[in-house]
């Protein structure tokens, strides 16, 4: 299992275990998208060519991915083993 994953899970967990509230922790579809393959965000921006800073803009929705960005995302999500082979 990755570490990010795993720390997810576990955040999720703490914050349902609160009162015996549930909290829903909304994340964005890039970062379940980096999650899947594993890969950091210095290394996952780098693959996608652009500043790790522009992906944790697009992964906190204060920007979101235009134009080619987009579409490479969109091609990663459908194949995220590809960036992951990139990666090697």
């Amino acid at each position: 299992m990755n570490i990010g994953a795993e720390l997810l899970r576990s955040v999720k967990e703490m914050k349902t275990r609160k009162k015996g509230r549930v909290t829903r922790v909304k994340v964005s579809w890039i970062v379940e998208l980096r999650l899947k393959t594993g890969l950091s965000q210095t290394l996952f921006a780098k693959l996608l060519g652009v500043s790790p800073r522009t992906l944790q803009d697009w992964e906190q929705g204060r920007r979101q991915p235009s134009g080619a960005a987009k579409s490479l995302l969109k091609i990663a999500q459908k194949y995220p083993e590809a960036l992951v082979e990139l990666a090697a």
